[in-house]
């Protein structure tokens, strides 16, 4: 598997976000719960809205209710998510990404998938003129195998697997590296978490463009290429009734 969706597939493709973080969050289960359905793979790259995200580990610190009250206290409202490990944050121009895939046996491939998207952001990145690479330094923010780096880690990469779907997703810093790891620094020190402020980097910071809009473009050419696009707005997925995903 070199691509999380083979060419010549038809694929959803969903940019903007919702209104809300709230309501953001529920595109992407309501776009899962679509790709159950019809068996349409999607694929969603957006700027989600300012805020830490916090993952299962970090909700059962003993420092979590103060690592939340650290990042509100700076401006970044507090989620808890169900996928990846350690806490992430979004200054409003970090990039977001999902692709949801159907498959009878969503336990195969996890190694592959993880690969391909890898691949897929290395090669985005490359595109934007970045020299990423696997890996990440270390003391890292959210720290894991399968993550990109150049001048500090840019990207981490997550799946979450379901009963007939596998949702493939991460984050892209596009500029702001140092805003972040300020906030980052307050959180994972309530955490307890080791955590270096120079690991944070981004794709303004390897050399590329300080533009969501082009990392956006970049990440879908890199991960759709030649598939066929059906382009559906945030706010359509968010409304829509289930039948109205009928391939």
């Amino acid at each position: 598997m070199d691509r999380l969706v083979p060419g010549c597939q038809r694929v959803r493709t969903v940019r903007g976000r919702a209104p809300s973080i709230e309501a953001d969050r529920a595109v992407v289960e309501n776009l899962t719960d679509a790709v159950a359905q019809t068996d349409v793979p999607a694929v969603r790259v957006w700027k989600p809205h300012k805020q830490v995200a916090f993952g299962r580990r970090d909700t059962r610190a003993d420092g979590y209710d103060r690592a939340r009250e650290r990042a509100e206290a700076r401006g970044y409202p507090t989620v808890e998510r169900s996928v990846g490990g350690r806490a992430v944050a979004y200054t409003g121009t970090t990039v977001a990404f999902a692709a949801v895939v159907p498959t009878p046996t969503p336990r195969r491939g996890t190694g592959e998938r993880y690969e391909a998207a890898t691949t897929g952001v290395v090669r985005a990145l490359r595109s934007l003129g970045v020299p990423a690479r696997r890996g990440e330094p270390d003391a890292s923010f959210c720290p894991g195998e399968h993550s990109v780096q150049a001048r500090g880690k840019i990207s981490g990469i997550a799946q979450r697997i379901q009963r007939e779907t596998v949702r493939v997703s991460g984050i892209v810093v596009v500029d702001g590296h140092d805003e972040l790891a300020a906030v980052l620094d307050a959180v994972y020190d309530a955490l307890d978490v080791p955590f270096d402020l120079d690991s944070v980097g981004s794709i303004a910071r390897g050399g590329g463009p300080a533009d969501s809009d082009a990392v956006v473009d970049a990440l879908f050419d890199s991960f759709c290429d030649d598939c066929r696009r059906d382009p559906i707005s945030a706010d359509s997925v968010d409304s829509l009734e289930s039948g109205a995903f009928e391939p």
